[in-house]
């Protein structure tokens, strides 16, 4: 016990005998930049995970039996008791004044391996895109009238349905829409941007 006592001691009084001697010789290095020099603070801007949201969207009115009753276009709804993802989603319809648009997509659960294939105005414009964590995407044109994102779900990874959280931007960075959706094999996931 002496010996812990002896080596606390020594080793306490060390330190303050280190302190003693580094007192008054050294003095802090003086800024070369004047002091009164302003500073701007940074503009807060959200996250890309945390966007901000469009004031009060205009909601396009579409009925979604007139726009998936194209058979060649989207698969017909399977009407299997129980299972609410056999069929075709619609997301909305939106009206807009922006000339271009940015969509983003991930997996919205775990990643599983979920791959879906994107059409702008029914023409492919992504082939085949894995669904990952993170959020990827693209930026469009948009037309003046009818601007038609479909999602196809080409699989349903490892855990169906195909699951997807997405997020769709005006070209100032506010969301149009964010949402989710849920599909199987074959169906489309369909979001509709109106350029006035």
């Amino acid at each position: 016990m002496k010996k812990i006592l002896f080596l606390i001691i020594t080793g306490f009084s060390l330190h303050l005998q280190a302190q003693e001697e580094v007192k008054g010789k050294y003095q802090p290095i003086q800024s070369k930049t004047p002091e009164s020099k302003e500073v701007i603070p940074p503009t807060e801007t959200p996250p890309p995970d945390e966007p901000t949201l469009s004031k009060d969207p205009i909601v396009l009115k579409i009925n979604p039996e007139e726009l998936f009753k194209d058979n060649t276009l989207y698969k017909r709804e399977a009407n299997v008791e129980g299972i609410f993802y056999r069929r075709n989603e619609y997301l909305g319809g939106y009206v807009t004044k922006s000339s271009t648009s940015t969509v983003r997509y991930r997996d919205a659960a775990f990643v599983d391996g979920d791959k879906i294939r994107v059409y702008l105005n029914d023409k492919v414009i992504e082939p085949e895109v894995s669904l990952v964590g993170e959020f990827k995407g693209f930026k469009i044109n948009l037309v003046k009238g009818m601007n038609k994102i479909d999602f196809e779900a080409l699989n349903e990874g490892s855990a169906s349905p195909n699951t997807a959280e997405f997020q769709v931007f005006d070209d100032t960075g506010a969301v149009i829409k964010a949402s989710q959706w849920n599909v199987g094999t074959g169906y489309k996931a369909v979001i509709i941007l109106y350029k006035e």
